[in-house]
């Protein structure tokens, strides 16, 4: 079971490298951590298991978060319509997304940080993003608002990026692009990833 001992922290080189591609289809090794990483999700959204573990709750987990440097990714959140996805996916990507921009207005947490860092995290409002999932199978799927946030988050991790690399330093709060909505998830404390 993964714990936050696992979870490297900002300033380790992993988390600036660029990911290598995972085989399709994955080996039992890359498929034994997916499903780890998403048990590591479900079990930081279960206030007992949380608490009993230490486990700081989070809505989506990156492999190079775990020193893992390979492209997979977990998210387990409620979209739009409060109805819970949960997807394990190997070499995830944006293959398209809107002009239109969003941003957290509470910001941005991860678990990979152990500091408050405020400012607006640009993010597209929707994305279509394409993957493979567990078994090997090819996946493509559109995800807009908090789900659309999460996922640009966990790729970006896969790039070597942390989300405080998108705050303007001059201007923590500048929005790029006239944001299309911006996202309030006061219910959703827990970090991104």
């Amino acid at each position: 079971m993964l714990t936050m001992e696992d979870i490297i922290r900002e300033g380790h080189a992993t988390l600036r490298q660029v990911a290598e591609p995972t085989d399709i289809p994955p080996n039992e090794e890359d498929k034994k951590t997916l499903q780890s990483m998403m048990d590591f999700l479900l079990h930081s959204q279960d206030p007992e298991i949380a608490e009993e573990y230490n486990l700081r709750p989070g809505v989506g987990i990156a492999a190079p978060q775990i020193n893992i440097p390979k492209r997979m990714i977990a998210v387990r959140t409620t979209n739009h319509k409060d109805e819970l996805e949960e997807y394990g996916l190997f070499n995830p990507k944006i293959i398209s997304h809107s002009a239109e921009t969003t941003f957290l207005e509470s910001g941005e947490g991860c678990l990979s940080v152990d500091r408050e860092i405020t400012g607006t995290v640009p993010r597209y409002s929707r994305i279509k993003v394409e993957g493979y999932d567990l078994n090997g199978e090819k996946v493509v799927k559109r995800f807009r608002g908090f789900l659309a946030i999460v996922f640009q988050h966990e790729i970006d991790h896969l790039n070597g990026i942390m989300f405080y690399d998108r705050i303007d330093e001059d201007d923590p709060y500048k929005e790029t692009l006239p944001p299309k909505e911006v996202i309030n998830r006061t219910e959703h404390e827990e970090p991104l990833s």
